[in-house]
């Protein structure tokens, strides 16, 4: 008898747990809920704490509270200057409307394709109005504010608040990209070959120069020469005539000796006769 009453202590014990356990639920800090009542929301959004509800017939859908981040995939967009560039986006979103958000996207993958398709086609609409460079650098975050302005008004609702849409990173295609580098090499290689025509000319001006230069130098250099020369030979002839006037004799001499030595080389053979005129002087 004792045995019996306590295994039906340890049953309705084992039941109370149990209904317990159905009837309360707890709800994080970082956590909003619904309950569920057969298949239905109810219209309570339970915040953080204990709480309960009814069992077996009603169960718990919890939310996240927090930011989340949304990655997107790199997709194409066209300028207006009909210039294709690959973006790389992200975005930080919120649900602000657990009950809504259930109603409309059931899951948060759901809520992240809905994300996906609205981000992309309000950033090509954007990127469409504006050309590459006002894109990369002068108006982006202006653009960017629009989107997550846009973006956030149609999401809505769904229950879910855009808090940024921010560009990672921007690239051009592939075709894009090395049709860019050939055009960058082609306008370098113009602007080496412009520089070493420019290099060349200069040069051939500047030693043109040089030479006219230098002739100049050297006719200057020829004249003065030849006067100095000129006045030397004069000089001299004045000494020589000035010299041989005090002595025609030793004159005579001298001018036959020279004769006899431009005559007379080495191992030279000569015949002369006694009154030959090379023996004058010797005589």
């Amino acid at each position: 008898m004792r045995s019996f009453k306590s295994s039906i202590l340890v049953f309705l014990l084992l039941g109370v747990f149990i209904l317990l356990q159905q009837s309360l639920f707890i709800v994080q800090q970082t956590q909003q809920a619904l309950v569920i009542q057969l298949g239905h929301p109810l219209d309570k959004v339970y915040r953080p704490g204990l709480h309960m509800k009814l069992p077996f017939i009603q169960n718990v859908v919890y939310f996240d509270a927090r930011i989340l981040d949304y990655d997107a995939r790199p997709a194409e967009a066209l300028t207006s200057d009909l210039k294709s560039m690959v973006l790389d986006n992200y975005a930080r979103w919120k649900i602000v409307d657990p009950l809504r958000f259930y109603r409309t996207m059931r899951t948060e993958a759901n809520a992240q394709a809905r994300l996906d398709a609205v981000i992309y086609s309000q950033i090509r609409a954007h990127i469409g109005r504006h050309t590459l460079t006002e894109v990369v650098n002068d108006k982006r975050t202006a653009i960017m504010d629009s989107v997550t302005e846009k973006t956030s008004q149609q999401m809505n609702e769904f229950g879910i608040k855009i808090v940024d849409v921010r560009i990672k990173r921007t690239d051009l295609p592939a075709e894009n990209q090395r049709a860019i580098f050939d055009r960058m090499r082609a306008e370098r290689e113009r602007q080496a070959t412009q520089y070493r025509s420019e290099g060349s000319e200069e040069s051939t001006k500047i030693r043109s120069e040089a030479d006219k230069e230098r002739a100049l130098i050297l006719a200057e250099a020829n004249k003065k020469s030849q006067v100095l020369r000129g006045e030397g030979d004069a000089e001299a002839a004045r000494i020589y005539a000035e010299a041989f006037s005090k002595s025609p004799e030793f004159f005579s001499f001298q001018r036959g000796l020279e004769a006899l030595r431009k005559s007379l080389g080495e191992n030279t053979r000569m015949v002369l006769t006694p009154d030959s005129p090379l023996l004058q002087p010797i005589k």
